[in-house]
């Protein structure tokens, strides 16, 4: 059992940045992919950004691609998500995800394949 612990969040201006980070309890924590999601008031959750974690590619929704970046922390067993020019179409609850082994590029923004997550941090960005 993996517990993912998520710090940052807030409430910002447009245009401001801010940082996400996810720490994971688990040692050794040598999982495949791990991910950011976010769910927007009275939406659903949706993908934003993936990576995995032993280095390679990183996968973007359109709507974050240039203004967010995920990475991850080995060291630290962290996942990280910086937010730059932040929209107030941003506004969402945040949460990190994990998946234990490998998968498919194509599989990367599917909910549905990640084992365990965070509790979620809320994002509001003001016009």
């Amino acid at each position: 059992q993996v517990h993912l612990v998520q710090s940052g969040g807030g409430s910002v201006q447009t245009g401001d940045s801010l940082s996400l980070s996810c720490a994971a309890s688990e040692r050794p924590f040598s999982p495949g992919v791990v991910a950011w999601f976010r769910q927007p008031p009275g939406e659903e959750r949706q993908f934003v950004a993936a990576t995995r974690w032993n280095g390679g590619s990183s996968r973007y929704a359109d709507s974050v691609r240039g203004r967010f970046t995920i990475s991850r922390d080995k060291s630290k067993y962290m996942i990280n998500l910086q937010m730059n020019r932040l929209k107030p179409e941003d506004t969402a609850v945040y949460y990190c995800a994990v998946r234990s082994r490998d998968i498919i590029f194509g599989s990367w923004p599917d909910a549905g394949v990640y084992d365990f997550w965070g509790q979620g941090t809320q994002v509001t960005v003001g016009s």
